[in-house]
């Protein structure tokens, strides 16, 4: 489990997160959701520490990350932000092989890590171009090899900032499809920021709504995905219906 207590981040006079407090379960995929500006990015790299915060903790099961050396904080929890460097002269393989520094420390990789690496690629379904260049593939390709780094880290926990940018229809599908097979298979505790809600809606378990600097909503899928909910947390109406047993927000009618 995640937990968050108290958590504050201000830049200036502007409060960024204010006093966030919540839990998220572990072996389940847990999506944010909110509109732009409410604080789910820099939430995320709080708990990554990639940001420093004003007030609070954050603990992996009952842990204090500020108590762990970046070597061991990187064993056990991995992210993959927006923005990243796809102008990188490396093949998919070689930026796959990264995902392995925190073990290697740079060394050469063992048999293990060959093998994980090879089983992250080919989880992505990256093997036939896995000796292709990052800043030639495609925006969904890039996404996809940058995943297969994080899943190379091999974490039980792994925060997801927006992964589906840039993704067409199918390979968000496909992305969120394995995102849901490492949650059951490996126990993989996920968070991710999900601007679609459908997506939040029918590969999630939980749902966390960010609100001016705060969570407003936390609960399972069917507890959040309501219209009141949604339009507390959106501000436009919401119609849902159900398709296959998922429900399907409506909001542009």
């Amino acid at each position: 489990m995640v937990s968050l207590k108290n958590i504050s981040k201000s830049y200036g006079d502007k409060r960024i997160l204010d006093d966030v407090s919540v839990d998220f379960p572990r072996g389940k995929i847990t999506s944010l959701i909110g509109g732009n500006g409410t604080g789910k990015s820099t939430l995320l790299s709080i708990v990554s520490r990639l940001i420093p915060k004003d007030k609070g903790d954050v603990f992996i099961i009952d842990e204090n990350i500020t108590n762990l050396d970046s070597k061991e904080l990187a064993k056990k929890l991995s992210i993959l932000k927006q923005s990243n460097h796809s102008s990188i002269r490396l093949t998919i393989r070689e930026l796959v092989c990264f995902g392995r520094f925190p073990y290697t420390r740079g060394k050469r990789l063992c048999n293990q890590d060959c093998r994980i690496v090879r089983e992250a690629i080919e989880y992505m379904s990256l093997e036939e171009i896995q000796d292709s260049y990052i800043d030639e593939l495609s925006g969904g390709q890039k996404q996809r090899a940058f995943l297969a780094m994080v899943i190379a880290q091999d974490t039980d926990y792994i925060l997801l900032d927006e992964p589906l940018n840039n993704l067409d229809m199918k390979h968000s599908v496909q992305i969120m499809k394995i995102l849901r097979k490492l949650a059951k298979d490996l126990n993989k505790t996920i968070i991710i920021i999900v601007h679609d809600i459908n997506f939040a809606s029918c590969y999630s378990d939980y749902i966390a709504t960010v609100k001016n600097g705060k969570i407003s909503h936390f609960g399972t899928t069917d507890e959040i995905i309501q219209t009141d909910v949604l339009k507390d947390v959106f501000d436009i109406d919401f119609e849902i219906m159900q398709v296959n047993g998922n429900k399907i927000c409506l909001y542009f009618v």
